[in-house]
């Protein structure tokens, strides 16, 4: 009994967040246009309730090692409760200036919070993937949320499509590497590789799973959709999209590259390297042929990319740590 509230304890970030996101789909249900205001501001208080909750709990790991609520964990609830938290007071006016009618705004932006402490959290594939997903709808939804704006419409319809397609991508390495490993929790795939060296059905699911996070990262040449969600989403929603969900991203893409697939770097270090210096230099050079703000943005985010992709290919413990430590200031910059 004490290892089933054990496990469920592990998932306590995730159940409050959740918790706090139909709390505030609720409080706006019998909200006026006049008062989003105080929507936004329960949401603010649910972030930072969320927040201190995950740093006050003891590390720990449940549901059949899905999930796991350790230090890794802490550092992105508190990152991407930081970052959420600031994107809703940058909305307080910025949907009223722009007449965004739609209350779903927080609840939606809590709601791809959610998915991001999911993404942070898995120890499982399969969860992993359903975090990414949680995170994706949302924010689908949320660059599409100016109804009155085609350029919003078109981002919306652009991320959706493409998105779908790299989750077709991400889906079907995890389901290969399930093939050739019969697990999908880290540690295990980690354990079957350190066994014996990945077969070619492995080696085939390990670069569809790193095509599906690239898209998330917006790594080149899976960016393409970034300059055009990010020019026609809300100002607002571009802010979140360029922080958490790139810290989302690369949350997964740490947990899975440093525990799963750690055995087998050495088959990765060369494409994450080539990934790498092609993301830095694409994005720096053709964000200098830009006239769009926004798009001249979107092309830094890439760059950036470019930088935080050199501590997944270096694949030490010290990289990892620098990766943490630039997504925080990484993410105060673009706020």
């Amino acid at each position: 009994m004490m290892g089933q509230w054990g496990g469920f304890s592990a998932l306590m970030p995730v159940v409050l967040a959740s918790g706090w996101a139909i709390l505030v789909l609720v409080a706006e249900m019998f909200s006026s246009s006049r008062r989003y205001r105080g929507v936004g501001w329960l949401s603010i208080v649910g972030l930072t309730h969320v927040a201190y909750v995950a740093c006050c709990s003891a590390a720990r790991g449940g549901f059949g090692s899905a999930i796991a609520l350790d230090g890794f964990t802490v550092y992105f609830v508190v990152l991407a409760a930081a970052l959420t938290a600031v994107c809703v007071l940058a909305a307080l006016d910025y949907l009223d200036l722009t007449e965004i009618v739609g209350g779903e705004y927080y609840p939606l932006l809590l709601f791809a919070f959610v998915g991001i402490i999911v993404m942070a959290a898995a120890t499982d594939l399969i969860v992993l993937f359903v975090g990414l997903e949680t995170m994706s709808m949302a924010v689908y939804v949320l660059a599409g949320i100016w109804k009155r704006d085609a350029r919003s419409n078109e981002a919306a319809l652009k991320y959706f499509v493409m998105g779908a397609f790299a989750s077709g991508f991400m889906l079907y390495g995890i389901a290969l590497l399930y093939g050739a490993t019969g697990s999908t929790v880290l540690a295990e795939i980690a354990s079957a590789f350190g066994a014996a060296p990945p077969s070619n059905l492995a080696l085939l699911g390990m670069g569809m799973l790193t095509v599906g996070l690239a898209f998330k990262v917006s790594a080149v040449p899976f960016h393409l959709w970034t300059p055009d969600v990010y020019e026609g989403a809300p100002t607002s929603v571009t802010a979140f999209m360029s922080t958490a969900v790139k810290a989302a991203g690369f949350a997964a893409a740490v947990r899975v590259l440093s525990v799963a697939l750690a055995a087998a770097a050495g088959h990765l270090e060369l494409v994450l390297s080539a990934l790498a210096v092609v993301t830095m230099t694409v994005g720096n050079f053709v964000a200098l042929r830009q006239t769009s703000l926004k798009r001249m943005l979107a092309y830094s985010s890439i760059a950036h990319t470019g930088y935080l992709l050199v501590g997944l290919a270096a694949g030490t413990t010290g990289a990892a740590a620098a990766i943490l430590f630039y997504l925080a200031a990484y993410g105060a910059m673009n706020i």
